[in-house]
């Protein structure tokens, strides 16, 4: 990279050459730096570097997800590409009522009277079981996926294209059609150190009379439950509640079943988002100027998505934000070095707002559909693609 070099402007011709010309670059790259709100106010150590607290996310039996690399280095996942495919999408949707003003169909499901969902919240898109649960807005999936199974993307990309974008696989339909992502983005950070959490819960027990104590301790029995359970008793929170990992180990307390503290973290916070262009050029419709059309549009939806200041609240003890004024945006080539691009919010919104016309005329007349139980129980009882290859490997 040859940060003397200026940025090329993207224009209308550089992205319609990105989406179309197959000697075009194989990707679009942006490394980001984030920091946690808490780290401002400058030096908090000796040395002179902020090394805030964060809180990764957790995962069943595991708790945060930390790999050690060959040299020692700790990275931990901050935020997976699933969730943040998960945040980035109902971006696109709208509140108003004319369809002119809508960059993807707002379809949404029913689920009773109390609740309605848009696809766009749903976390498999098109492919979830909501959709397969929902008979009207089914029948429409899975035609589209049919379609995208023959080679044909035209349909899916009318109905949901943001699972094109975002990346979908049909593991619950007929077709098994597995597509990637167009965006992947994901946040880690690196050089980490985990911290462990101790709390005590003090409660009413000792203000109580021994009569009341007796006679709580006795229905307490009776009725095969702990005193604990019911806010009755002392309790520390130390541990984190799992059979498989013991809480002492040659007598000492097992850090692997200590409740988390979050992490410091050494190094930095780095969000990374790529655009595959080579995904995007594999897409076709059903002739020429179909396959055009969709590809532009996927990609501005894409870039609109890659390009957006999402919110960084990822979670409780985990508020980040954008640590530079400007994002450097790479454009990777086959071969030889990468060259810097500017990508203007505008220039992608108008980009968008053109594509998207083609398709319009052609999204669902009926954007509302109901969950049905009784459709939901029979999906129960069908073995899914991915079951089926679970067990036939």
């Amino acid at each position: 990279m040859n940060p003397e070099r200026q940025p090329t402007t993207v224009t209308d011709e550089l992205l319609n050459k990105w989406s179309t010309d197959s000697t075009g670059p194989v990707g679009l790259h942006l490394k980001q730096k984030l920091l946690p709100v808490e780290a401002v106010g400058g030096k908090n150590n000796e040395d002179g570097q902020v090394r805030p607290v964060i809180f990764p996310p957790t995962y069943a039996d595991i708790g945060y997800n930390i790999d050690t690399l060959m040299d020692g280095t700790r990275v931990a996942t901050i935020d997976s590409v699933g969730s943040q495919a998960n945040r980035l999408e109902p971006m696109f949707k709208s509140d108003s009522s004319d369809r002119n003003d809508w960059l993807v169909p707002q379809i949404k499901i029913k689920l009773n009277e109390g609740k309605t969902v848009s696809l766009l919240e749903l976390a498999h898109r098109s492919a979830d079981s909501v959709v397969r649960s929902s008979p009207g807005l089914l029948k429409l999936a899975q035609d589209a996926f049919d379609s995208l199974r023959k080679g044909n993307a035209g349909p899916l990309c009318e109905l949901a294209p943001t699972s094109l974008v975002f990346g979908v696989w049909d593991s619950r339909g007929e077709s098994g059609e597995k597509r990637p992502r167009l965006v992947r983005s994901i946040i880690r950070a690196w050089n980490v150190e985990s911290l462990h959490a101790a709390a005590q819960f003090n409660s009413v027990w000792k203000a109580l009379d021994e009569d009341q104590q007796n006679e709580l301790k006795k229905d307490a029995k009776a009725k095969k439950i702990e005193l604990s359970e019911k806010g009755f008793a002392d309790a520390p929170g130390v541990f984190r509640k799992s059979d498989k990992v013991p809480q002492f180990r040659e007598g000492a307390p097992n850090p692997e079943a200590r409740v988390l503290g979050g992490v410091i973290v050494h190094g930095q916070i780095e969000r990374q988002v790529t655009v595959n262009l080579v995904a995007l050029r594999a897409l076709r419709g059903k002739d020429e100027t179909e396959t055009n059309a969709i590809r532009k549009y996927l990609l501005g939806l894409s870039l609109m998505a890659a390009t957006a200041d999402i919110e960084l609240f990822l979670r409780e003890g985990c508020l980040l934000r954008y640590a530079d004024g400007k994002d450097s945006w790479w454009q990777v080539p086959r071969r030889g070095e990468p060259t810097e691009v500017t990508l203007e919010k505008s220039v992608i919104e108008q980009y968008v707002k053109a594509s998207a016309t083609h398709f319009r005329p052609r999204w669902p007349e009926r954007l509302e559909f109901k969950f049905d139980l009784k459709e939901a129980k029979n999906l129960l009882a069908k073995t899914t693609k991915e079951e089926a290859s679970t067990k036939g490997s």
